[in-house]
């Protein structure tokens, strides 16, 4: 059967270097777009995916919002208050805000500063991302932390011991990260102290409480404790946190309908175009179908036929598309867009383009199965 449906194949070579071609554009643009939405997804729930707090399962934020990248101050008394709490084992107070940061030769930026307490900084930056410095160097005064893509995008030096000004106030790049990038603006990181120096914050406030539990406790029925406690905060899983953010985001800038429509519409034009080529290709070659069903052929056998050569083009283009898009990934990064193509998103696009090649033949299919041999004679 396969060998069949490989000389049906080279028959006709144009029309399968097209079918390829169509399979290889649709599959290469959503996968572009599905890896671009990915990545922006990350850089959404930047504040949480950047943070050291693997093991601070509960976030505290103010009630009136569901998006981590816009939060309200609510008491600072609240940190100690919830570390009251049975199951609880630490509670760290964070601190976000927007401040103006000048640069060398008078360039300026708006960057989001993240604060939180040593030695553990639970809000980040992330250990691993650390290119440069040390973690506790964030103690000293005036010391932040600078993204290494950040300066490539401000066209600015941020290396260790740049000096800058943040709000008028004079500060040290002490440490150097990299691909801890946010959503629309830059990241920064210091003690909670500093960020407040910084930003002219009351001691009073954090913006958001850390709660790291104890083993035996049950995280749900914390969570709801907290929420029963308190009217002005709501205590959120960590991880349902940064989704609701990710929705949000979507919902409120209409990136999801963009980036849903190119795919969706790309999906739609590829099974056209393939399953029209298909049918075209199986018209030119009706007198072999039609031979093979005098011989004896079944229309199962016939089907079966066609179906093999859509399956081994899908085959063929995917791992073509998928050549490209590893290439495009490669190319990308070192502009600090990081795409990821998880096993899962692999598997996605193997479907889709199983849709387009499977569901585009059955144009030809439904076609050939109504030919009756007489009739090529």
């Amino acid at each position: 059967m396969i060998l069949t449906a490989i000389k049906f194949m080279r028959f006709d070579l144009p029309k399968s270097i097209g079918i390829l071609v169509g399979i290889v554009i649709s599959i290469f643009l959503i996968g572009q777009q599905l890896g671009t939405l990915g990545f922006l997804q990350t850089l959404m729930g930047g504040i949480i995916e950047n943070s050291n707090t693997q093991d601070a399962e509960i976030w505290v934020i103010d009630h009136t919002t569901n998006n981590v990248n816009v939060l309200a101050p609510i008491d600072e008394r609240m940190v100690r208050e919830i570390r009251s709490f049975p199951g609880v084992a630490q509670t760290t107070g964070i601190v976000t805000t927007n401040v103006q940061a000048t640069f060398e030769g008078g360039r300026t930026a708006s960057m989001t500063m993240i604060g939180s307490d040593g030695p553990d900084f639970l809000a980040g930056p992330k250990k691993e991302k650390i290119i440069a410095g040390s973690l506790q160097d964030l103690n000293l005064s005036n010391a932040i932390s600078a993204e290494y893509f950040s300066a490539k995008s401000l066209q600015v030096s941020l290396e260790l011991n740049q000096a800058l000004e943040i709000n008028g106030k004079t500060a040290i790049v002490k440490v150097q990260t990299r691909n801890i990038q946010g959503f629309g603006g830059e990241y920064a990181y210091s003690s909670l102290n500093n960020v407040r120096f910084y930003a002219d914050i009351s001691p009073g406030k954090v913006n958001a409480i850390a709660v790291k539990l104890t083993p035996e406790a049950d995280k749900h029925t914390l969570i709801n404790q907290i929420n029963q406690h308190f009217n002005a905060a709501r205590a959120w899983d960590k991880e349902e946190l940064k989704e609701a953010t990710v929705k949000e985001i979507l919902l409120t800038s209409n990136m999801g309908v963009s980036f849903g429509s190119l795919i969706v519409f790309a999906t739609i034009s590829g099974f056209f175009i393939i399953g029209l080529t298909l049918y075209s290709s199986a018209l030119d070659r009706m007198q072999d179908y039609g031979t093979l069903k005098a011989m004896g052929a079944s229309n199962g056998y016939v089907t079966r036929l066609i179906l093999t050569q859509a399956f081994l083009f899908a085959l063929v283009g995917f791992l073509i598309a998928m050549v490209l898009l590893l290439l495009f990934r490669k190319g990308v990064a070192g502009a600090g867009l990081i795409i990821n193509y998880s096993p899962g998103l692999i598997l996605t696009l193997l479907g889709i383009t199983l849709l387009i090649s499977v569901g585009g033949s059955l144009f030809a299919v439904f076609k050939i199965r109504k030919l009756e041999p007489a009739s090529v004679f």
